[in-house]
């Protein structure tokens, strides 16, 4: 992307905070009456540092992770792997809650302008994330100005918005506005202050989205991502900054009717059209913001799966080219969050800024441990900043955690601790899976297309023989298609043609001819299974393999010339990482062109003992009887391999 693209696509989270952190930030110190609102100003302008800190900070990043640094990788690659799962917990509860949060607080903003809405946001806010699960499984991607408009119109409304609060001020000496009569319900002191730091310091949500997407910038990508970061950062603090400027200035306080962002523009604007269209930018951008979290939720998801602490259904992409478990898991977790905390935005902001800050401060401190190994050019400078930041956003961290405890940050903690426990078991499970599986060196061999047979039982005892190589008296294989080329995304398979029915026309054994094809995923002993069983019914045998990359198809040959290579092996490169479309498309091309065959599909089936560890494993022989069903003289079965706890 151009930066001009990128800013508005990868910054709508985290200038759209401005739309409730000033908010979160005065709904706490109004609870001190006149007093409180007077820690306005300086707890704003802590803030700012923050942001300005934490800002430096991803710019670290990103020139150390110059193919994207998110909070999980850098945690991992610095920390170890239970910070690296922390890190992917804050992750994770930050996005299901940037989607609960933006969809709540659009809400707010459409209600301030329609009332007789009020009733009813539940209902809308749940249509919406609808509306959101649908169009990404479709594949809809954020990119070029349809999505960046809304953001560039919410900038526009809030400069316009503090441009026209200003003038009015100065016209009045920048003399403040009194504010409505406020009855105070705590005592104003250090708690209190701290707690409206931490929540408005959620306005920062969102600033590591850059980080994440270096490599979807122009070329010199980290370069060209530093420099949207910088302006990110300026824009955001120039409109936090000018929105509390103009709380202060005009008197306003948070209510619950109207959101401080509505009433400043009626201030401004009164109700005219700049009116409409500031309410109408602001829950625009407050969607496109909910919408990142559909990006980033599933790629780290992606993430945890690829190093088996997630189901490996989640490295899956469905048809559209978009990790489709992972967008249902997103948006079904935000409706739950949204309806249980019946959509307002003020309940929502305390579990907010425990999961934003504790990936802050861990991605921070795995950067600190990155330059102190390192130590580089500059290393000094980039370790002190990276400090600071960590330092600045513990402390956030901490006080959100203590002081909003009671509030609901106790189930972010929650969740946090659970995620934790969870993914480890998946973790040992796999880890456990992967030791039954082994392959150990000269006890196992690729076996040939067909077996000697059995000696006979009254026969004297002989060494039972070896798997040996294909003989040119063996019955040959028959002629299979090259591998087809990837397609270009994964598709369904086609009807079969009508004259297929006639070839079912074999009675007697004698008349049927048969082909073995064996999908693998990898060499092991589930696969030498499946393997042994083919070539045991001593009938021509294919071996098929689908490979997400060149880099990754070269390594299974390999590993395949070095196990035996005993048997006729097709690769098929799959760039999306989808097994099920190639495999059925290699499949119908075979049948086309060898129509008298009846294939025969043996898939290894790992079996495990518990009822929820099979969530764990592929069913692709459910999915592949499915699909192939329409095809005549097709035949799927699998071969089990039994995994327990103590192995197979």
């Amino acid at each position: 992307m151009r930066k001009i693209v990128a800013l508005p696509v990868l910054s709508a989270d985290a200038l759209s905070s401005v739309a409730y952190g000033p908010e979160a930030l005065l709904a706490v110190l109004v609870l001190g009456g006149t007093a409180g609102l007077g820690y306005s100003v300086p707890v704003s302008l802590a803030i700012v540092f923050l942001m300005l800190a934490v800002g430096l900070s991803y710019r670290q990043t990103i020139r150390a992770y110059p193919h994207g640094g998110g909070s999980y990788i850098v945690a991992t690659d610095n920390l170890g792997r239970v910070p690296g799962l922390m890190a992917a917990a804050g992750l994770m509860t930050d996005y299901i809650l940037t989607v609960a949060v933006s969809v709540s607080s659009g809400m707010a903003a459409v209600t301030s302008a329609l009332p007789q809405l009020a009733d009813d946001v539940v209902l809308i806010g749940v249509l919406v994330i609808a509306v959101l699960l649908a169009g990404n499984l479709r594949g809809v991607r954020q990119a070029g100005a349809l999505f960046a408009a809304p953001t560039y119109a919410f900038i526009i409304a809030i400069f316009a918005l503090v441009a026209t609060g200003v003038y009015e001020a100065a016209g009045r000496g920048f003399e403040p506005l009194p504010t409505p009569p406020l009855h105070a319900t705590e005592g104003v002191g250090l708690l209190l202050v701290m707690r409206a730091f931490a929540s408005g310091s959620t306005a920062m949500t969102g600033i590591e989205a850059i980080s994440n997407a270096v490599p979807a910038f122009r070329p010199v990508a980290w370069r060209n991502a530093r420099t949207t970061l910088s302006w990110m950062i300026g824009l955001l603090i120039t409109l936090f900054a000018g929105t509390v400027a103009m709380v202060y200035l005009e008197g306003v306080v948070p209510r619950s009717q109207e959101t401080v962002l509505s009433q400043l523009a009626h201030h401004s604007f009164g109700s005219g059209g700049m009116y409409v269209f500031t309410q109408a930018a602001t829950a625009l951008v407050l969607l496109l913001a909910a919408n990142t979290a559909y990006n980033d939720f599933p790629r780290v998801l992606f993430l945890l799966a690829r190093d088996s602490q997630a189901p490996r259904i989640f490295l899956r992409l469905g048809d559209r080219l978009a990790f489709s478990n992972g967008i249902i898991v997103l948006s079904v977790a935000a409706a739950v969050v949204y309806v249980a905390f019946d959509g307002k935005t003020a309940t929502l902001i305390p579990l907010y800024a425990v999961g934003v800050f504790l990936a802050f401060t861990l991605s921070q401190s795995g950067m600190v441990v990155h330059w102190w190994r390192r130590r580089d050019r500059h290393w000094r400078k980039s370790l002190c900043f990276n400090a600071t930041g960590a330092l600045l956003s513990a402390v956030v961290f901490i006080t959100a955690g203590i002081t909003k405890f009671t509030e609901g940050a106790w189930l972010a903690i929650l969740a946090v601790a659970g995620f934790l426990l969870v993914t480890t078991r998946i973790r040992r499970h796999y880890d456990m899976v992967r030791r039954a599986l082994r392959l150990h060196p000269q006890t196992i061999e690729i076996p040939s297309r067909t077996i000697s047979p059995l000696p006979d039982a009254h026969a004297p005892a002989e060494p039972a023989p070896r798997a040996r190589p294909a003989q040119p008296s063996d019955r040959p294989a028959p002629s299979v298609p090259p591998a087809p080329p990837a397609p270009s995304a994964p598709s369904a398979p086609s009807a079969p043609s009508g004259g297929d029915q006639d070839a079912e026309s074999e009675d007697t054994p004698e008349e049927i001819r048969h082909l073995s094809l064996v999908p693998i995923d990898a060499l092991h002993q589930a696969s030498m299974r499946a393997l042994a069983y083919a070539a045991s019914l001593q009938q021509p045998v294919l071996v098929l393999h689908v490979s997400p990359s060149d880099e990754d198809a070269e390594c299974f040959r390999e590993s395949w010339h070095l196990w035996g290579d005993r048997l006729p092996l097709r690769i098929v490169i799959s760039p999306y990482r989808a097994v099920v479309a190639p495999l059925i498309s290699y499949i119908e091309s075979l049948h086309r062109q060898r129509p008298d065959l009846t294939i025969t599909v043996i898939l290894p089936e790992i079996v495990v003992r518990h009822r929820w560890h099979r969530v764990l494993h592929s069913h692709l022989a459910g999915r592949l009887r499915r699909a192939l069903r329409p095809l005549p003289k097709i035949v799927v079965t699998t071969v089990p391999f039994h995994v327990h706890d103590g192995g197979p």
